[in-house]
């Protein structure tokens, strides 16, 4: 344990704490302090016991009013935390439902150019079957008009 040795009131007194704590201990005291002397000024001397406590209670509603700030960020960050997470899901799904779109356009891609390409054989084929026609149409013209 250490010991701090603190000025309060024109005052000297020891106080102990945990070692390593002494720098803390001394920026509260120094903190306290100016509260308790603020208070002496503003309100005159009411007596040591009375300034005390009212430098306590002054000190306890600004904890209080900080803990009501802190909780109430701490609620607004847990509500935007939600928020994210159901914007992350909004985005997976997006995401998802785009891929499960794009796998349907490549399968109806894949499938349109078989039909393209099929359709391509059926019309080389009527093609070629038309000119065999006309050709045969062509050489029965011909056989027809040779005289005998």
């Amino acid at each position: 344990m250490a010991n701090v040795s603190i000025k309060f009131n024109n005052k000297e007194f020891l106080l102990a704490c945990e070692d390593g704590q002494e720098e803390h201990l001394e920026e509260l005291l120094i903190q306290i302090n100016k509260k308790f002397n603020s208070l002496k000024n503003d309100l005159g001397n009411l007596g040591e016991n009375k300034l005390l406590l009212i430098t306590a209670v002054k000190i306890m509603d600004e904890y209080y009013e900080t803990k009501k700030k802190v909780d109430q960020k701490k609620a607004e960050l847990i509500e935007l935390q939600n928020k994210f997470k159901e914007l992350k899901s909004l985005i997976y799904d997006y995401r998802d439902k785009k891929e499960s779109e794009i796998e349907n356009i490549n399968r109806d891609h894949e499938n349109f150019k078989k039909e393209i390409d099929a359709n391509q054989k059926k019309y080389e084929n009527i093609i070629d079957e038309a000119a065999d026609q006309i050709s045969n149409f062509v050489k029965k013209a011909k056989l027809e008009n040779i005289p005998k």
